[in-house]
């Protein structure tokens, strides 16, 4: 998420009440998640695992727990709860809206796009031209339509991460500000699941297809031309490269990869990142051929305990 003007380490540390190590006009022009923070951006960690992949990323501003040595060209926020003021910061930038009309006055659409009703379109959402939108969709607030994109019914587009803290009173929601953004051409089927991004963005790349009862966790990226079947369910943070198909009730986990022109096979569980140009298929997914031999081999069992009893 980048801020709406640049804002200097003291102001931010004023906001969330911090120390802070660095110039006080020290530039921040945004915040992020790890996996997609950039150069002027504030990440956030409190857990001593992670204090140097955090430190030596692409942060400029890291929000952390400890006081450690501050790397040249960086600047530190010390917070007891990084957690808490990485949200303080998400309310702050981008605070909660209340709609009062079932499609924005904020809203801009496109010509010759078709909104059917009881739909709802929230604040500062864009949506292309020529675009189908059936009825009972929900867009959240800041989502972006590209042209030529068909959703339909029931589905929503800009739902919050499914992002917890567990703390002793129970669980702490990690805030979303981020968007999610569909390219051009895609179609979304009935009742599918959108989650926008914490920070950053969930992106639906042009000419992409989804299924009904398809479910895309926050900050995933979807490629070109993919084809994604009913039922399946992608977590959070996974990239899934141009033209990958994959088959109805998959289930992917987060931060995983799946290559360019690679096929999933039903109701397989992608546990870790997969290899462009292949097929794949059981749970743990692997190589589907190789996958059904070792079921062929499974089914002997019975019959070579037999033998063996003999």
């Amino acid at each position: 998420m980048r801020f709406p003007s640049l804002y200097t380490l003291k102001q931010i540390a004023t906001i969330i009440h911090a120390e802070y190590v660095g110039a006080d006009d020290f530039p921040v022009l945004g915040m992020n998640e790890i996996h997609v923070v950039r150069e002027g951006e504030i990440v956030f960690v409190d857990h001593p695992k992670y204090y140097d992949k955090a430190l030596n990323c692409d942060a400029t501003v890291i929000l952390i727990n400890k006081k450690v040595a501050c790397p040249p060209g960086k600047a530190l926020l010390i917070s007891d709860d990084p957690f808490r003021d990485f949200n303080k910061l998400t309310l702050f930038f981008q605070p909660f809206l209340k709609s009062r009309n079932a499609i924005s006055v904020t809203a801009v659409i496109g010509k010759g796009t078709v909104i059917q009703p009881n739909c709802f379109i929230g604040n500062n959402v864009t949506i292309g031209e020529n675009c189908t939108i059936h009825s009972n969709v929900s867009i959240y607030d800041n989502c972006i339509l590209g042209d030529n994109v068909t959703i339909h019914a029931g589905s929503i587009v800009g739902s919050d991460a499914f992002y917890y803290k567990r703390r002793p009173e129970g669980y702490d929601k990690l805030l979303s500000g981020g968007r999610v953004v569909i390219q051009d051409h895609v179609g979304i089927g009935a009742l599918c699941t959108l989650d926008r991004g914490v920070s950053g963005d969930t992106l639906i790349k042009k000419g992409t297809k989804l299924d009904n009862q398809v479910h895309v966790g926050h900050d995933t990226v979807i490629g070109e031309n993919c084809l994604i079947a009913s039922q399946t369910g992608i977590s959070g943070c996974v990239v899934i490269e141009d033209e990958v198909t994959l088959w109805g009730q998959v289930g992917v986990t987060s931060a995983t990869t799946i290559g360019k022109k690679a096929v999933v096979l039903a109701q397989s569980g992608v546990s870790k990142s997969l290899k462009g140009g292949g097929n794949y298929f059981g749970s743990p997914a692997e190589e589907a051929r190789e996958k059904m031999k070792q079921l062929a081999y499974i089914k002997q069992i019975p019959e070579i305990l037999k033998k063996l009893d003999q």
